[in-house]
């Protein structure tokens, strides 16, 4: 089934400092890499998505239907894993899992077998017993990804989900996510450039705000003169900022 979130005109101010002026755009399944030095309102991004925040114009649907007026059921279908924040360090993953799918509602009967089916996908089954305080920077990061697909969501979107980790756990989790691809729209905000430029159908590049170019990485580079991949781009948009 065809999925699509629309960010219409959207403008976010905090007091005096504009972080998103009006942005617009269409996501449809597949992956997409949002990019952006810091300050650029990449966060802002993600939290009006997610629904932590509201903007201050402009509206986000989702199918057609203002995520505002769906409520619960756009909650349903949305996961999230922020940057290693959220987490219990003396809950077990199990525990941690088992609390989040309360949260999303997911029935004790369900349970079960959710479980087991997350943990295997993030190869986490050998340590979902151990506190969560005992994992590594990688571990966390799996742990954070399991809860996200937990339920099965249609929106999932990743808050630097490679960022600290060595080059080995890296690709570990840009497989992990190109695996989820498919009948999902997967937003994923990095500074890795290299995570994912194999993985994207398209990249948002933001700016001080704006919605400065977007595209498949061949088309990017194919507008920026000399540009052979995503890092050379990248440069070329934000220079050393």
């Amino acid at each position: 089934m065809l999925t699509m979130l629309e960010l219409c005109h959207i403008t976010k101010k905090y007091k005096e400092v504009t972080a998103l002026e009006n942005v617009s755009l269409i996501l449809q399944n597949g992956i997409y890499g949002l990019l952006g030095p810091n300050g650029a309102g990449k966060s802002t991004m993600m939290n009006l998505i997610t629904g932590t925040l509201r903007p201050d114009g402009g509206s986000i649907r989702w199918n057609g239907a203002d995520i505002r007026s769906l409520g619960a059921e756009y909650r349903s279908i949305l996961g999230y894993a922020p940057q290693q924040q959220g987490l219990y360090d003396t809950f077990t993953g199990r525990r941690f899992l088992s609390y989040m799918a309360a949260l999303k509602g997911i029935s004790k009967k369900e349970l079960p077998d959710e479980l087991a089916r997350v943990l295997a996908y993030v190869n986490l089954e050998a340590a979902a017993d151990r506190p969560v305080g005992t994992y590594s920077g990688g571990m966390k990061q799996r742990i954070l990804i399991a809860q996200a697909i937990m339920g099965a969501p249609k929106l999932i979107v990743l808050d630097e989900p490679t960022a600290g980790l060595d080059p080995k756990e890296r690709v570990r989790i840009r497989e992990r996510i190109k695996d989820l691809a498919g009948d999902k729209i997967i937003l994923v905000s990095t500074h890795v450039v290299s995570d994912i430029e194999p993985i994207a159908r398209e990249i948002l590049l933001l700016k001080s705000g704006r919605l400065v170019d977007q595209g498949a990485v061949s088309a990017l580079a194919a507008r920026y003169e000399g540009a052979k991949n995503l890092e050379d781009v990248y440069m070329r948009v934000y220079g050393s900022d």
